[in-house]
């Protein structure tokens, strides 16, 4: 099944039920109000809004509606947890190579982790709002696991049985502010407007990673068409049971995958700083400068139909102070 929240105004939203083809949503309020309920008692809710999605699909809802993102917050609007892995080992050899080059590499044996703020986070079609180009804007298009209850010290295969829903994420990120201020460097995520259960994949869900590629758009170019399963050097249930090998993750957690990255360049970039570190190692110097006050990104996944996965994530960049036309729209 595929879910979102709509923005109602409060800080948490209303839960939908969305079809398939993105087309349609009906409201799940006669089953649960916010999607946190839902992972808090996901074996009794969940069957409950299965039912209530494949009535939508066959068009048997009388009071269905039309699906717009633009009226979404992220699927799940704050977390108990979110945790940023490293996943695809090639972005972070690009990076090292460019920035170390006296160094040799040596590929981790274990999947790195950041923890992230989850107090809020912003919905698909929010812009992103900024103090100063001067800070390096970056995007990271990745995708994310939502959990359930996870026990401390599971396994991989374990932990892949914790996965309830999938969704894409943009990690914002300003890259000139340094090693010295990481907090400040992280300052936003953003995610599609749809969460999926894995089953919605298919065959296209396979060992805890997705076949599938990630298309990035900036200023309306095509920069990425990543291949999502190949080259991901630990899959989802690594990255859980290592988020849990101290302490249990409770439902609600977000695990995401870091920047895709693939090996042939000519499938483009998830983020701008690979882009910069593959110029770097080609000539000596980086090109490509970071994002600009004005300049949209639009992330997004199709599936084998053609027909978009998780919707898409597409924002804008302004200036901290600066008015847009959705304002409305909250993060």
């Amino acid at each position: 099944m595929k879910l979102a929240t709509l923005n109602d105004g409060s800080r948490d939203g209303q839960l939908i039920v969305v079809s398939r083809d993105l087309s349609q949503a009906h409201y799940a309020s006669g089953i649960a109000g916010r999607l946190q309920q839902v992972l808090d008692d996901w074996g009794f809710l969940a069957p409950q809004l299965e039912e209530l999605y494949v009535g939508l699909n066959h068009g048997r809802l009388r009071h269905a509606f039309n699906f717009d993102p633009k009226q979404c917050m992220a699927p799940l609007p704050r977390a108990f947890q979110w945790i940023e892995g490293a996943a695809y080992l090639n972005h972070a050899e690009v990076l090292h190579k460019a920035g170390q080059a006296d160094s040799a590499w040596e590929p981790p044996t274990e999947p790195g982790l950041r923890q992230g703020p989850g107090d809020a986070f912003l919905g698909a079609c929010s812009p992103v709002r900024l103090a100063s180009e001067a800070m390096g804007i970056d995007f990271e298009a990745q995708w994310v696991a939502v959990t359930g209850d996870v026990a401390q010290g599971v396994n991989a295969a374990q932990a892949l049985e914790g996965v309830r829903l999938l969704m894409l994420a943009n990690g914002w990120t300003l890259r000139l502010l340094g090693a010295q201020d990481r907090f400040h460097s992280r300052p936003l995520t953003s995610f599609s407007p749809v969460a999926v259960t894995p089953d919605e994949l298919g065959a296209s869900w396979r060992g805890g990673r997705i076949d599938g590629a990630l298309q990035t758009m900036w200023n309306g170019r095509k920069v990425g068409h990543c291949e999502t399963g190949a080259e991901m050097s630990f899959h989802c249930g690594q990255l859980i049971a290592q988020a849990a090998k101290t302490r249990g993750l409770r439902a609600g957690s977000l695990i995401s995958t870091g920047p895709v990255s693939n090996q042939d360049s000519r499938r483009g970039y998830s983020c701008i700083a690979e882009k910069r570190a593959l110029e770097q190692l080609e000539s000596g110097q980086a090109k490509t400068a970071f994002m600009a006050f004005g300049d949209s990104v639009r992330i997004e996944m199709k599936g084998a139909d053609g027909l978009s996965v998780f919707g898409a994530i597409d924002q804008d960049v302004l200036a901290l102070n600066e008015a847009s036309e959705d304002a409305a729209v909250p993060a």
